[in-house]
């Protein structure tokens, strides 16, 4: 369960001085926006409270809610975060939010027909199980479990990402990595190894197939279901092809730590460092580190940023931190910290009661679909916290 995020101490940040300015420690800086934050979702969660089947995802032009159902990919995330809200704050009103939002989803366990069951039910009813040990919550997630690996192609070697259309027989995205971490554990939970190798074979087939010899990534890599073989290598998300979409080299980060996280495989942690070093590295990302929506978009400097490629990258240095040498280590959370700072500011953090009660502004769902551009989403929040809880917390159980 997330049981990486929690043990100890609370770090009490120096006091950093930049271009001749004092920064508030990091500290005092992380609690005071996640007290920020609590007030937010409470509004947020008051906001739909009365309307059962809908969830938050985003907000129109005008600044109006636009909400999901419990089917939508994003549901988990707004249960998640107020998940780990109440983790922080222990706050009574909040937990009963959160069940309530969190309930919205159960359904979902029976749902065959996407791969993104991860982000729906280990988000929610994971980090539920994490922090109340709520029995129920557990059979709900070895339910999903077993409709997600339903997707799994043995032929293939992988859990397919979308429905096979007009363009892909069997269409795998980067972001899939990102189940993995429901699926290692489902094996644990039930003691059947099957999720496991399902787990293992998906992450080699992402590396032998999404992964340049520069270690950015493919979006989508779509498979021959007769051979098993490789049958296109395009993007959904991204400017082309061959560029590195921001958020998907995010994706591809995160799951490669929890690779090494559950396996103590250094292969999966040399990926992941490769992958960090691309990011970390790469003339376009900016100096204060959260990346524009495509590392190649051809019109960077005015480019869209994503935060929630910033708020994922972040979660993941942090804990890739603990597992790096000592060079790497601080080279990770120096990253990680900048990127909460840059995060944290009035720049991407809303003013309370702005921003439909999401927390960041700047997310890019889709530029090249016209779909949720520079805008506040769901995940963006999630990882947000997400990161300045890991930070908060920063001694890992081991």
């Amino acid at each position: 369960m997330k049981k990486t995020l929690f043990t100890a101490a609370l770090i009490i940040g120096a006091v950093f001085c930049v271009s001749g300015k004092k920064l508030q420690p990091i500290g005092k800086l992380i609690d005071d926006r996640l007290e920020r934050s609590i007030k937010q979702y409470e509004g947020m969660a008051v906001s739909l409270i009365d309307q059962p089947n809908k969830l938050p995802r985003t907000i129109d032009a005008d600044g109006k809610l636009l909400t999901t159902s419990s089917g939508g990919w994003v549901s988990g995330f707004v249960p998640g975060t107020l998940w780990y809200l109440y983790q922080y704050s222990q706050n009574p009103q909040l937990l009963d939010y959160t069940k309530k939002y969190t309930a919205r989803i159960e359904n979902e366990k029976n749902n065959k027909g996407t791969h993104d069951l991860g982000f729906m039910l280990y988000c929610s009813f994971g980090n539920g199980l994490r922090i109340t040990g709520d029995s129920d919550y557990q059979n709900t997630l070895l339910t999903g479990a077993e409709s997600l690996i339903s997707r799994y192609n043995p032929k293939v070697g992988c859990i397919k990402s979308w429905n096979s259309n007009e363009k892909w027989q069997f269409p795998v995205i980067v972001d899939n990595m990102m189940n993995l971490e429901f699926l290692f554990w489902a094996s644990k939970a039930s003691g059947n190894p099957k999720y496991r190798d399902i787990c293992l074979s998906h992450a080699e087939k992402t590396i032998q197939n999404h992964y340049r010899p520069d270690y950015s990534s493919y979006h989508v890599v779509s498979y021959d279901t007769i051979t098993g073989l490789v049958e296109k290598k395009n993007t959904a998300q991204g400017y082309a092809d061959e560029s590195a979409w921001a958020r998907g080299q995010a994706w591809g980060l995160y799951g490669f730590v929890v690779m090494y996280r559950e396996t103590k495989d250094k292969k999966y942690l040399e990926q992941a460092q490769h992958i960090a070093s691309f990011i970390l590295n790469h003339p376009n990302l900016p100096a204060d580190k959260i990346p524009y929506w495509d590392f190649n978009a051809p019109d960077i400097p005015n480019a869209k940023r994503d935060a929630s490629a910033g708020a994922i990258i972040a979660s993941a240095l942090i804990e890739l931190s603990q597992y790096a040498d000592k060079a790497s280590k601080k080279k990770y959370l120096n990253v990680a910290e900048t990127q909460i700072r840059t995060l944290s500011s009035p720049e991407y953090f809303a003013e309370p009661g702005t921003n439909g009660h999401f927390l960041l502004k700047h997310s890019v769902g889709s530029l090249p679909g016209k779909s949720e551009v520079d805008v506040p989403l769901t995940y963006a929040d999630y990882y947000y916290i997400e990161a300045l809880l890991r930070y908060k917390y920063l001694k890992y159980n081991k």
